[in-house]
């Protein structure tokens, strides 16, 4: 299965592979030792204290890019939502409200109310859809405390999807990337990517997500460990092939990094990534 969400490590020379790979991706990792107990001489993360935005100041900043046809069939529909009392017939009003501000471009709020509709509905489908979403739009947002709500907004969709559906590997896996990334919780991330190799060790997105996290946390042994485990099912995964590079690059072994990423030119083609690659590897001898 191919994940919906790999994680964008805040590297200046991973960025070339994103170029050709990251599509779906999230904003920067922070610095955790994820895959393992903290090194010796590290320093352990304090919490977050920056708060969340709040939603009622997104909404009103929202309504004021509404234009007005949008604005007044946002009023009517909230004035439909203030009549029922029927949790089962706000759904549906919520999934109006959604589409308007999706129709909009305002998406976050958008994300807000599908993710409102999919829990009183109890669709796992609809709560893992919501909380993706929010996943993709951490990755554009420049404000922190948006970029926190949204992560939150995140962790509560998938959290409750994930009740709904404990076996759905795609949810497990946003709901991983929710936790490392926003919740201040990363540890809750990893415990779930741990049980999906536990059980599947061979698993291709979970080793892919803890292999680019160990190049970030410095446990470059433990990221060739991770991406070689992903070759051995997928020879021509490029992708993975390209981390390695980067993993061994860290373990100082310049002949096997040129190695690799002379294969992985090889195999993604294109003139542009070459290009880089060839510029990487000059840079190395």
């Amino acid at each position: 299965m191919k994940a919906v969400h790999y994680i964008t490590l805040g590297s200046a020379s991973i960025l070339i592979a994103l170029l050709y790979w990251g599509g779906n991706t999230i904003p920067p990792l922070k610095k955790h030792d994820h895959d393992h107990q903290p090194q010796q001489g590290g320093m352990a993360q304090g919490p977050n204290t920056m708060k969340p935005a709040s939603f009622d100041s997104l909404l009103a900043a929202s309504k004021k890019l509404l234009p007005k046809t949008a604005a007044d069939t946002v009023k009517t529909i909230e004035n439909e939502l203030t009549a029922i009392r029927d949790s089962s017939r706000m759904a549906a009003v919520f999934v109006r409200l959604s589409g308007v501000y999706e129709r909009n471009k305002q998406f976050p709020i958008a994300a807000y109310f599908s993710g409102k509709a999919g829990k009183l509905e109890k669709s796992a489908k609809d709560l893992t859809f919501a909380g993706q979403i929010f996943l993709q739009l951490m990755q554009d947002e420049h404000s922190p405390s948006v970029q926190l709500w949204e992560a939150g907004e995140a962790v509560s969709c998938l959290e409750q999807s994930a009740q709904i559906d404990p076996n759905n590997e795609d949810t497990k896996l946003a709901l991983a990337t929710a936790y490392i990334e926003g919740s201040g919780e990363p540890m809750k991330g990893v415990a779930i990517l741990r049980a999906v190799t536990a059980e599947k060790p061979d698993d291709i997105p979970a080793n892919m997500l803890l292999g680019r996290m160990s190049i970030q946390s410095g446990q470059f042994d433990k990221a060739v460990k991770r991406f070689e485990t992903v070759l051995k099912v997928e020879p021509s995964n490029s992708e993975a092939m390209y981390f390695l590079a980067q993993a061994y690059e860290g373990l100082g072994n310049k002949e096997k990094t040129i190695e690799l990423l002379e294969r992985c030119k090889t195999l993604v083609n294109k003139p542009d990534f070459s290009k880089e690659i060839d510029r990487k590897i000059n840079s190395l001898k």
